[in-house]
């Protein structure tokens, strides 16, 4: 009978978390940033810079994601009279869970062989069979002011997980490497973002 509770206890909990769960998503970064301005000059408006890697298709895309963490920040996109530059970059990169089954990559087997037909078992190394999928991702922010074309600030978000929305994920990870600008915390702190799954 107290087995039968607990585990009645036990489902209500689960179901209770995922019902909490199920419509946000929480993206978990590590941010370490630096700064050389303790406060914003006025007028604080930027455009963005590109390096020779980065002419391609997806660094428009790219910049749209971090636009409304530069203005959440209080930077002011204006091409035609920036103050500063603002250069982005991202990559995201297919990793092994923590949580794969490291048992999973071992196939078992039986045969036979031989003119006597012996019998025996075999263990063999292969890929895992149903391996969750996981991402690290990364963000850099720096910025740099046009009038001395000197870095003032520089910023990278690092985070892992299973989700793989790009275009849910990377905005959640530039708000957190924007996050206390122009004058953020010293160290690598946490930095956890909510956004719809």
């Amino acid at each position: 009978m107290k087995s039968k509770r607990i585990a009645s206890w036990i489902a209500v909990a689960t179901l209770a978390l995922l019902a909490g769960c199920a419509g946000t998503y929480t993206v978990d970064n590590t941010v370490q940033s630096f700064s050389q301005i303790p406060t914003l000059p006025q007028p604080a408006t930027y455009r963005f810079e590109r390096l020779p890697s980065q002419q391609d298709v997806n660094q428009p895309q790219l910049e749209a994601m971090a636009d409304p963490a530069l203005n959440a920040a209080g930077l002011r996109r204006d091409d035609a009279t920036p103050r500063f530059s603002v250069q982005i970059s991202a990559r995201t990169e297919r990793t092994v869970s923590p949580f794969a089954d490291p048992w999973d990559r071992f196939g078992w087997g039986f045969g036979a062989w031989g003119r006597r037909r012996h019998f025996g078992m075999g263990v063999g190394f292969g890929y895992p069979s149903s391996e969750p999928s996981w991402f690290h991702r990364e963000v850099n922010v720096v910025v740099r002011d046009l009038s001395n074309n000197r870095v003032v600030y520089e910023s990278r978000a690092i985070s892992d997980g299973p989700y793989f929305d790009g275009a849910k994920v990377f905005p959640a990870m530039f708000t957190a490497a924007l996050q206390g600008f122009p004058n953020p915390p010293a160290g690598p702190r946490q930095v956890n973002i909510q956004i719809p799954s």
